[in-house]
């Protein structure tokens, strides 16, 4: 039984419905074929239907009895690395207001990730989406819930990324290309999976909820502004990340290796199409905007809280 009614940041009327199609075809497990938003609406139906709930009631952490129903995931775009977490996002039918839903069981048995199902994505998505695995990446090495392993698939992701999302944007049928992005993303996925995100996901998540600016784009965009913020906090971090990705040499200081790092994420949003402002975003939003960032980005292990104030300033950055 095929369920095509997906849409970009699902809805729980969209999960919903899908939940109809699983019972009404008697299905017994789920293949999720997309990306991001794919993935994660077909996470909420295996859990919904081994509870027989709607969506809303999945929302939060483990808040259902039952595991999912045996869920498996070919991702079509190289970002969000959902195919590896626990957590599925899901929007709110009116407000569109963004939720969480975690759950162990949530993790797909399997995943395959095949270059060849990406060869015909358009560059911008594969801007906007390569750019999402590198903010994964970054957002879990510098954090303070890192663990050697979560280490090693952040550094593995960046230089990953740096390496390659140029080419995938400039020739999508570079089968290399895509299946270093594909595996990119996967890696930003255990990552965030323990180590979780931090104020970049916290200000493109609302950015998303209020206008419908796409998830990966959002995170594209306000990437470089929270490191310019944080570069000082997370010096140490981003200058590791400079060196492994071989983007500055042992020999220079700290702030110089982290300035590289910072410069790198300018350049590449630049190369493959970012904009650096948007014309959707309102002065007078700008403070519920920043209200509920903050309020987000608090449950986050970031270097260190940022203050209201220094998010309006980033949100203002980004206004055409």
């Amino acid at each position: 039984a095929i369920y095509d009614g997906v849409l970009p940041d699902p809805t729980e009327h969209v999960v919903d419905q899908g939940i109809n199609v699983y019972l009404q075809a008697g299905c017994d497990s789920v293949l999720a074929f997309g990306g991001g938003s794919s993935i994660d609406a077909a996470k909420v139906i295996a859990l919904g239907v081994a509870n027989n709930c709607k969506a809303a009631d999945c929302i939060g952490a483990k808040k259902c009895k039952r595991p999912a129903v045996p869920l498996f995931a070919v991702p079509t775009t190289a970002g969000t690395g959902s195919e590896a977490t626990f957590i599925a996002v899901i929007s709110n039918n009116e407000t569109h207001e963004k939720g969480s839903v975690i759950d162990p069981s949530l993790i797909p048995k399997a995943a395959a990730l095949d270059p060849e199902v990406m060869r015909g994505l358009p560059a911008h998505i594969t801007a906007a989406t390569g750019m999402d695995a590198l903010t994964h990446a970054i957002e879990s090495y510098i954090g303070r819930w890192e663990t050697d392993e979560t280490n090693y698939y952040g550094l593995a992701a960046c230089r990953l990324v740096f390496d390659n999302l140029a080419e995938a944007c400039r020739n999508g049928a570079d089968l290399q290309a895509r299946e270093a992005m594909a595996l990119a993303s996967h890696y930003g996925g255990l990552a965030i999976t323990n180590a979780l995100v931090g104020y970049v996901h916290a200000i493109s998540h609302n950015l998303g909820a209020k206008y419908g600016i796409p998830h990966g784009l959002g995170n594209a965009m306000v990437l470089p502004h929270v490191l310019e913020l944080l570069k000082d906090d997370a010096a140490d971090k981003l200058a590791a990340i400079a060196l492994h990705c071989g983007l500055g040499e042992r020999s220079e200081s700290v702030p110089t290796l982290a300035r590289k790092v910072i410069e790198r994420v300018w350049a590449i949003n630049d190369q493959i199409g970012i904009p650096r402002t948007t014309a959707v975003i309102r002065e007078e939003d700008i403070e519920a905007l920043a209200k509920a960032a903050i309020a987000e980005g608090g449950n986050y292990p970031s270097p260190r809280f940022i203050s209201e104030d220094e998010c309006r300033t980033i949100l203002r950055a980004l206004r055409a």
